[in-house]
């Protein structure tokens, strides 16, 4: 199982690569996706509504994010850069009662509107963990597949299901809540797999634009959250 898989964990590491910063090692993330192949056919038990191949994935892609915590590869100055949006569209969106535009955050930030776009450009790779911890990637996005843990569904917590289902309705929400432009940015990422290329080609911009765009909406989601 292990060999037959192992072009499943590139290809996930070749996409999570396309959204992370060149200085990330590729071969670092297929090593520990082959350790996350290795856990899932530990712990894969066959039931009805889990095949392996969608259990799989979820443990590999969990064990590169791991991977990816664990040597911090994005610097704290990214990091601060990214929570400084976050918290500016949080801000503003609770003044003007709705989502505010690009130049509305930039006004928060007091920086003209190319620097607030550089902010956002310079913190695509390091929200991705960010989106992550919203809940399985943005597994969310109507349409997309939601793999649970087939070893431990059958004694799954109560109370934790529907905190799990009330997280997931949450986050169904604020992404609804997204302007037009960044929710069919998000679909064509995390539900369809394209890359960056690929999906400036369908919005009509460049690449650059496509990450400012994809971080902002990933702010707007947690600012969102965070506002309840």
């Amino acid at each position: 199982m292990v060999a037959r898989h192992a072009p499943l964990v590139r290809r996930l590491a070749l996409r999570l690569a396309s959204r992370l910063p060149a200085s990330v090692s590729l071969d670092d993330l297929v090593q520990a996706g082959m350790m996350g192949l290795l856990d899932a056919v530990t712990r894969y038990r066959e039931v009805p509504t889990a095949q392996f191949e969608t259990y799989a994935t979820q443990r590999i892609r969990g064990a590169m994010l791991d991977e990816l915590r664990s040597t911090d590869w994005a610097p704290r100055g990214v990091r601060e850069r990214a929570r400084r949006i976050e918290n500016a569209i949080h801000r503003t969106a609770q003044a003007l009662g709705r989502e505010p535009s690009e130049a509305e955050v930039a006004a928060a930030l007091d920086v003209s509107l190319r620097e607030y776009q550089a902010m956002l450009q310079e913190a695509h790779g390091a929200q991705l963990i960010y989106a992550d911890e919203l809940g399985s990637g943005l597994d969310a996005l109507p349409g997309g597949a939601h793999a649970e843990d087939a070893a431990d569904a059958s004694a799954q917590d109560p109370l934790q299901a529907l905190l799990g289902q009330e997280q997931r309705a949450a986050l169904v929400q604020a992404i609804d809540a997204l302007p037009e432009r960044e929710k069919l940015l998000l679909s064509l990422s995390y539900e369809q797999g394209l890359n960056l290329k690929e999906i400036g080609l369908v919005l009509n911009v460049g690449e650059a634009r496509v990450c400012q765009l994809r971080s902002q909406a990933i702010a707007r989601l947690r600012a969102r959250l965070a506002r309840g």
